[in-house]
């Protein structure tokens, strides 16, 4: 062995096999003395440490302290390779050591020593072997300190030193470079972080012998990657759904506890209740709590409870960034910052007797958009070191412009979804109308979809003769244009229902309206379209006539406990045009259950309206106490849980008027019949026991009869019906229709009409197919 070497064999056992002259030289011990050995034998080992030998690595490496042949210690920097024997076992190692101040000689070595990148080298048991002074203070020690120790001591604990403790590993057995990426100390965003690389150190024979390690501080270009990941993440996580709440909550979450240990949002009164903003504001801000947040354990925590209101002083950041309409950094130190805390402190002492300590940086954004400042979001840090800086502002102003927009938008959609619902309220009706053809019950769920309020509507309108009318509604699209189309409709039904046309004209009438209203609209407004179904049931025929305009056909439930759908011949919707509309006519027994419904009710996205057609059959077949009863269960049955449309559901059950409550006669074309007629008249309403209106039920039923003989033509009719009110209805098969006119004083005639609308409470006539009905209903006397 070359005696300049300065190096030793050390076999297995850690027993000195070989020692070079320059070892003599740097020990005084010669090869006779040394050899034979035990390599610790010749350490200097300090008193008290003498417990701690078998603990140690049987070849030390390193800095490392021996005891010279006349006894005074000598520290030596050691590094060992491997020897591998046969079958690649463990023969010891080959160790060289140089004097522990030795200044470096060969270029490599310098520029290993004055690297600005912290570089280092372990051994196959990952222990330091070298290590640049960029490393060594890296690491938190000296180099002679960290020589020797295992990688995961200095590190300490954490998933960090185990990935790299794992990628060493990997890079020892494969031979294969790795890169890493690792917190300082600990895996917390505040701290360092390193890419680390890591390749094998290989000897002369191309073996592993040991890793190096290189690290690049890159802890700014990763929180540059954090901030942008997080305004990614703000892109896709706020403003899912049009609800100011729900926005809110979506920024806290976003800001703790990757930004913020703790975050809150605070809003003016205004945005909540969907109003204009205020034209004036005051120095001190009254807001209100609508989300927060905190990182847990050892965060701060909410003094003011959600939905309360907080008032914050002016020289508050929340009060100063309303005020100048920035965000606004606060620290430790500052003054009004400290007097903030102070008072907070003692407010939160008060409230829950816990007081938010240790909070060294607080941020207030406002929250603005389209001009408008709605708010205001706070971002506090008490567990993390750093205070928040000029970038962290930069961050939270871009993240709170977009929250804002979307608080803006969901605050404007619950306007327009409030207006939309007062007008659809206010057009629906409130209180049926009283009638006794059917017993009524009916339900509305307005669309909570961010489309908005649709143009769905029902009605239900008593007609003369003890008819209904009931009629379901349906406007394209969504939000106050299609509600005020839907009142145009809504009021268009009923003035043709008051001319009692059947429901195929009705439908022709509406259809014309709404081709009229599409034509006269602007260019920038949606083409109108809406569908429609008007149905008539006469309680005394017990006959049922529907017609629809693209509208889905009614389910019909029978005593018996059958169920299906009234077969329709259905139109097109409205506006369309060209096509007739065909009117369905059914006989239906006492006690049938008819549902009318909205499209909302059966369609939607990925729903099968074959499906949904045969659970509303079902949920209708259903026991139910009554009749309001039946209208949730059809809902709940029918429904998804969130509905993507407007609902209208009617629910009518059908009554018939018994024999003893209706009666006719017919008359001949002779005005000698008319006291015929009115004798019957008396003699009908003595067996109701209707005296009391007798004598003016046989004025109306005179003056009917005689117009009718006089200017109608045959057969001629009466029918009286004792319902809610006295109705007398006399039909002949003229089509003329009647009207008042104002008789003079030497008239002969004239008057009869004039003195039927001053004797009952309504009159009026309706055509048929045969001729017309002139009609007048009066009230029954009270008992």
């Amino acid at each position: 062995m070359d005696d300049a070497s300065a190096a030793l064999v050390v076999d297995a056992r850690g027993v000195v096999t070989g020692w070079s002259e320059g070892a003599r030289l740097l020990t005084g011990f010669s090869a006779e003395e040394a050899v034979g050995r035990p390599v610790r034998e010749l350490l200097a080992v300090e008193p008290g440490a003498e417990d701690d030998l078998p603990r140690r690595p049987v070849v030390p490496v390193g800095v490392v302290t021996v005891r010279h042949r006349d006894g005074h210690p000598v520290a030596l920097r050691l590094a060992a390779c491997r020897v591998h024997g046969p079958g690649d076992a463990d023969a010891g190692h080959v160790v060289t050591a140089l004097p522990a101040d030795a200044e470096e000689t060969t270029l490599a070595g310098r520029v290993f020593e004055q690297s600005s990148l912290p570089i280092s080298v372990l051994d196959a048991e990952h222990r330091f072997i070298r290590l640049n002074a960029a490393a060594a203070e890296a690491m938190g020690g000296s180099e002679q300190d960290l020589l020797g120790r295992p990688f995961a001591d200095v590190a300490g604990p954490g998933e960090a030193t185990r990935s790299v403790d794992r990628h060493m590993r990997t890079v020892v057995e494969t031979g294969r470079a790795l890169r890493d990426e690792s917190y300082s100390h600990a895996a917390d965003p505040s701290q360092q972080v390193w890419d680390v690389e890591m390749w094998p150190v290989r000897d002369a024979a191309g073996r592993v012998v040991a890793t190096a390690l290189a690290g690049l501080d890159s802890t700014e270009q990763h929180r540059a990657r954090r901030r942008l990941a997080l305004l990614d993440e703000a892109a896709s996580a706020l403003g899912t759904t049009l609800d100011v709440g729900r926005t809110a909550e979506e920024l806290v979450a976003l800001l703790v506890p990757d930004f913020a240990d703790f975050a809150a949002v605070d809003l003016l009164d205004w945005v909540l209740d969907a109003e204009a903003p205020p034209l004036r504001g005051d120095p001190e801000v009254t807001l209100r709590r609508t989300a927060h947040a905190s990182a847990g354990p050892g965060a701060p925590d909410t003094v003011v409870p959600l939905g309360r209101t907080d008032v914050y002083p002016p020289y508050s950041p929340p009060a100063r960034a309303l005020r100048e309409g920035r965000a606004v950094l606060a620290q430790t130190g500052e003054p009004d910052f400290d007097r903030w805390m102070a008072e907070r402190g003692a407010e939160a002492l008060r409230a829950c007797g816990a007081c938010p300590t240790g909070i060294h940086s607080e941020l207030a954004v406002p929250l603005r958009a389209r001009g408008t400042t709605l708010g205001v979001a706070i971002a506090v840090r008490n567990i993390r070191p750093d205070g928040f800086a000029a970038d962290d502002a930069l961050l939270a102003e871009e993240i709170a412009s977009r929250a804002a927009v979307c608080v803006d938008n969901a605050r404007r959609f619950a306007r327009e979804r409030a207006t939309a619902l007062t007008l659809q309220h206010s057009l629906l009706p409130r209180v049926l109308p009283g009638q006794a053809a059917v017993e009524i019950a009916h339900r509305y769920l307005p669309s909570a979809s961010a489309a908005g309020i649709g143009g769905d509507w029902f009605d239900v309108i008593p007609l003369s003769g003890t008819r209904v009318a009931l009629v379901v509604g349906d406007v394209v699209g969504h939000g106050i244009p299609s509600t005020a189309t839907m009142g145009r409709l809504c009021t268009a039904v009923r003035t043709l229902a008051d001319v009692d046309l059947p429901p195929e004209e009705l439908l022709t009438h509406l259809d014309d309206l709404v081709a009229h209203l599409a034509a006269d609209e602007r260019e920038d407004v949606p083409e109108l379209g809406a569908t429609c179904l008007y149905a008539v049931y006469d309680p005394v025929s017990r006959h049922l006539a529907v017609a629809a305009a693209g509208h889905p056909a009614p389910a019909l439930l029978m005593p018996d406990g059958t169920c299906r759908l009234v077969p329709l011949n259905t139109g097109p919707p409205l506006g369309v045009g060209g096509l007739p509309f065909e009117a369905t006519e059914l006989e239906l027994p006492e006690g049938c259950v008819v549902a009318f419904y909205t499209d909302g009710l059966i369609e939607g996205r990925g729903r099968d309206v074959d499906h949904s057609t045969q659970e509303l059959c079902r949920a209708l077949k259903a026991p139910a106490e009554s009749l309001d009863a039946l209208c949730d269960v059809v809902l709940k049955a029918v429904l998804p849980e969130e509905p993507g449309d407007d609902v209208a559901l009617l629910l009518a059950r059908t009554r018939a008027l018994g024999a003893g409550q209706v009666a006719a006669r017919d008359v001949s074309p002779d005005p000698g019949e008319v006291p015929a007629v009115r004798q019957w008249t008396v003699e009908l309403l003595s067996a109701w026991d209707l005296d009391d209106i007798a004598f003016v039920t046989e004025l109306v039923v005179s003056e009917l009869v005689t117009n009718a003989i006089r200017y109608g033509e045959s057969p001629i009719r009466v029918r009286l019906i004792r319902d809610r009110t006295l109705i007398c209805e006399v039909t002949d098969s003229s089509s003329t229709s009647p009207h008042l006119r104002r008789a003079h004083a030497f008239d002969e005639g004239g008057r009869g009409l004039l003195l039927v609308a001053q004797l009952t409470q309504r009159w009026g006539s309706r055509q048929a197919d045969g001729g017309k009905t002139i009609w007048a209903e009066q009230a029954l006397p009270r008992r």
